[in-house]
């Protein structure tokens, strides 16, 4: 048998051989894969999509925290730069340099209660290459609704459109402008409604009488009566600068009573024996 006949007779097994080998080699590559963790080729990976990992607090520098005003926790912002967040939170507490790191790691106490006890948040800052921050995270992440604003305080509630009217008879004793013990009670219902209208408004006291006795008597008697609820408010914290008490007699009844004996006239005569509280808008 000759050499070429030889040759031509094993080309077909080195063709086999090579396809085998081929196909072994195609097998281990499709096998083969990254790590569950890792990320497709072509996707960016942003401290979002990172997990973000906090340091063990026992290895801070500052291992009892430190004591951190809100407001100006609240001035954090992404874009700051290193020196602007070293002026305004210090030194991170881990030891971080200014240089060629990118996270900053601190440890903030913030009080529970008046008397003292407080808890400790973990507060990460990640800085892009430049040195500039991008995001800030908390642990643990309820942390995070300590920056949330105050709520405003409720709107002053308005004094009523109609004044408030107080009966004398329940506030004084008779023909005495003294205040009982009931008619303080009284007075100190309406105190937080007129402290909140005391803020935008004048508040006026008007005191009144019926017609029975002199008119001198009675301008005096309304007018004693209007001071000392006046003096009441005062004492339980509104501006005293805020409260104008007059006096108005037996002027504009409520009743008019002209029929029975006299102890039926004084007391169908009982509605216009008042003090009356009302607010008045300030002139501008």
């Amino acid at each position: 048998m000759s050499a070429s006949s030889i040759a031509h007779d094993h080309t077909p097994l080195l063709r086999s051989l090579s396809l085998g080998l081929a196909v072994l080699l195609f097998s281990a590559c499709a096998s083969g894969g990254k790590h569950k963790g890792d990320v497709s080729e072509g996707t960016a990976v942003t401290p979002e999509a990172e997990e973000v990992r906090f340091p063990d607090p026992k290895r801070a520098t500052l291992k009892e925290g430190l004591f951190v005003d809100l407001d100006s926790l609240r001035l954090f912002a992404r874009g700051m730069t290193k020196r602007q967040l070293y002026t305004l939170l210090g030194t991170p507490h881990f030891g971080e340099g200014m240089w060629g790191v990118h996270e900053w790691n601190y440890l903030f106490n913030f009080r529970s209660n008046p008397d003292g006890d407080y808890f400790t948040c973990q507060f990460q800052v990640h800085f892009d290459a430049k040195g500039v921050a991008q995001a800030g995270y908390w642990k643990p992440q309820a942390c995070a609704a300590l920056l949330q604003p105050p709520a405003p305080p409720p709107p002053p509630a308005p004094m009523p459109s109609e004044p408030v009217r107080l009966s004398a008879d329940a506030l004084f004793a008779f023909d005495s402008a003294t205040l009982t013990e009931a008619g303080r009670h009284s007075v100190d219902a309406l105190l937080q409604q007129v402290r909140s209208a005391s803020q935008v408004q004048t508040i006026q006291v008007l005191g009144y009488t019926d017609r029975i006795g002199s008119d001198g008597y009675n301008q005096v008697l309304s007018q004693r009566r209007a001071q000392a609820v006046r003096d009441a408010l005062v004492q339980g914290g509104v501006p005293a600068a805020a409260i104008v008490a007059e006096g108005r007699g037996k002027a504009d009844p409520l009743v008019n009573c002209t029929q029975g004996n006299r102890q039926a006239v004084i007391a169908c005569l009982a509605p216009n024996r008042r003090v009356e509280i009302s607010g008045l808008a300030q002139t501008r």
